[in-house]
């Protein structure tokens, strides 16, 4: 019995190593959680009905009371009795899948076992079945548990046994020959099975507990430095603080180097490698471009796929991270290390979940930005509504020119009452077509042209193919108003307007200019891009439509400010878009 005992120990080592196999299993994570449909339950049935009938090669053959030791063995003849380890394998897909699982692949091991035959092989067919539902209904009773405790699957393993050892003294035909197998392989059998049930439960507890303990690090990890980039992401661009995010980076992360490139160039590189990884060069890699183009995560696993020109480079291999705003990849964070073993799958999904909650944290900001910029807009808007110097002075000028000419009195009062209707509408909408924006601007001229008759004068090119464009509200009106109240400030005779808006390529140009002072050359560089809220001027109004464009159309819509031989010009250009009409809907559907 012991000699017995031994031998079934041994051979139980191999399906410690399908236990271990059984944790790679693609889908093995939902049999765990026991979120499975029917599908799911016969493709688990399939596989551990398979790893059955391996379990049942890995068994002994008995005949009277000896045991036949062989490594491998492809028959059972009659008069001999197969106690194999299928039945195991059989229990642990019940306690694993439930009773439709066991009962499924006791099935297929049952078939198996039929198949080959032997003096016990009805015993053996049917033992398998019944093993796996029986399992399957007491680990129902343990549902709270993940994978049950190693000490009760200890418990559970001894029952199936005694019931097999029964079943070969009830089926098998030499009554005396089933007796001796009984006596001779009963207690190492339950012992063995139970231990090994017990066993492999506890390997499983345990793969699973390290891994979901190395998610738990590397998610916390994650989070922690999301945490730590929240100032660098709220308060500037990209590429402003690309170089203290890079370092940042480096400092948390277990890598040789960091690189953040926008979708053009690179803004920063710490790391090994900087003295030939250089700012400011232009997006090379392949597969950068890829990550940039699909918004999806690359693993560059060789040196070749870096296409680094310099042979003593350290860098072997790279995770490229594509960074979202608002849906639109704006950057990448490149992750480079020295050994292509370094990439493990548990880098790999901290990659792309550190890229996730980076570009979700980008979007919310760029969100709160927008709903500040809008909120500002119609603040505006209102502002200029019940501006009670505006009103005056519009109002003292319809009052003089009642006095001289009624008709210029009632046009003025006409434009008046369309620009105020006009600053109610375009309050609450983001985009108009471009034909509103210029009604809104011109009956605004028309005023001011009013008031100064001999001062200002307002040319205008302005192609009419694309009047029914679309264009972001309250940008261009502001832009007018702009040039007028500070860059015609002190110009007291023939001050000059110029508005040009036209098709370029694929967008609309638009260009304000004037011959007033211009913009001081210390300045024009950063008008525009931040607010000069200390200064009396136009940098807080030219921000914020700044602001606005890049919001709605994106970073490549934003202000362009240059200063001309006499005054300045402001421009953008926008992707021309059209509203959806509904008779367009129509012929779409």
């Amino acid at each position: 019995m012991i000699d017995v005992m031994v031998i079934l120990f041994e051979r139980i080592g191999l399906l410690l190593l399908v236990a271990f196999m059984l944790t790679q299993i693609p889908g093995f994570r939902s049999l765990l959680d026991r979120d499975m449909a029917w599908d799911t339950v016969f493709y688990h049935a399939l596989i551990f009905g398979l790893l059955g009938i391996f379990g049942a090669h890995t068994g002994v053959i008995m005949s009277h009371d000896s045991v036949i030791d062989e490594a491998w063995w492809l028959s059972v003849g009659n008069d001999e009795v197969l106690i194999g380890f299928g039945m195991i394998v059989v229990m642990i897909a019940g306690l694993l899948g439930g009773p439709y699982v066991g009962l499924f692949s006791g099935f297929v091991v049952g078939a198996y076992m039929a198949f080959i035959g032997g003096g016990a092989w009805m015993a053996n067919s049917l033992i398998n079945p019944l093993a796996g539902l029986i399992t399957g209904w007491t680990g129902q009773f343990f549902s709270d548990e993940r994978v049950i405790a190693p000490i009760k699957a200890l418990f559970i393993g001894m029952f199936p046994p005694v019931l097999y050892m029964g079943m070969i003294l009830i089926f098998i035909p030499d009554q005396e020959a089933g007796v001796e197998i009984v006596n001779q392989v009963g207690i190492p059998l339950v012992i063995t099975n139970a231990i090994a049930l017990a066993i492999i439960t506890m390997m499983i507890r345990t793969a699973l507990k390290e891994t979901e303990r190395e998610a738990a690090i590397e998610t916390n990890r994650a989070l922690s430095i999301a945490e730590k980039t929240l100032p660098y992401l709220k308060d500037a661009s990209l590429e402003k603080n690309a170089k203290a995010m890079a370092e940042l980076l480096y400092e948390d992360l277990d890598v040789a180097a960091i690189a953040i490139a926008d979708q053009h160039k690179v803004l920063s590189f710490v790391g090994q490698g900087e003295d030939h990884h250089r700012v400011g060069e232009s997006v090379k890699m392949r597969l950068s471009k890829i990550a940039i183009k699909t918004g999806e995560v690359q693993v560059a696993y060789d040196k070749s796929e870096l296409q680094c020109s310099y042979d003593s480079c350290p860098l072997q291999t790279a995770i490229m991270i594509p960074i979202y705003r608002s849906q639109e990849v704006i950057g990448l964070i490149n992750l480079y290390y020295r050994h292509s073993q370094q990439i493990r799958a548990v880098e790999v999904e901290l990659s792309k979940g550190l890229g996730t909650i980076i570009s979700n944290q980008i979007s919310g900001f760029e969100a709160e930005r927008m709903k500040e910029l809008l909120k500002e807009a119609e603040i505006r808007n209102l502002q200029a509504q019940i501006n009670p110097h505006f009103l005056f002075n519009t109002f003292n000028l319809i009052h003089s020119l009642m006095r001289v000419d009624h008709d210029q009195a009632r046009r003025m009062l006409v434009r008046f009452s369309q620009y105020m209707r006009a600053n109610l509408n375009i309050a609450s909408k983001s985009l108009i077509p471009l034909k509103d924006e210029i009604a809104h601007v011109n009956a605004y001229l028309d005023i001011v042209t009013a008031r100064f008759p001999d001062q200002l004068k307002v040319n205008k090119e302005i192609d009419d193919c694309i009047l029914d464009a679309l264009i972001p509200s309250a940008t261009l009106q502001p832009l007018v108003e702009n040039s007028i109240q500070h860059g015609l400030k002190h110009v007291q005779t023939e001050g000059i307007i110029g508005i040009m808006i036209s098709q370029v390529d694929e967008g609309i140009l638009v260009e304000v200019k004037d011959n007033g002072a211009g913009f001081p050359e210390d300045l024009i560089g950063s008008v525009g891009k931040q607010p000069y809220t200390d200064r009396k001027g136009n940098g807080t109004a030219l921000f914020n439509i700044n602001e606005r464009l890049k919001g709605i159309m994106g970073d490549d819509s934003e202000l362009r400010v240059r200063n001309l031989e006499r005054g300045s010009a402001v421009s953008f250009i926008i992707p021309i878009q059209y509203e959806m009409t509904d008779s367009l809907q129509k012929e779409m559907v």
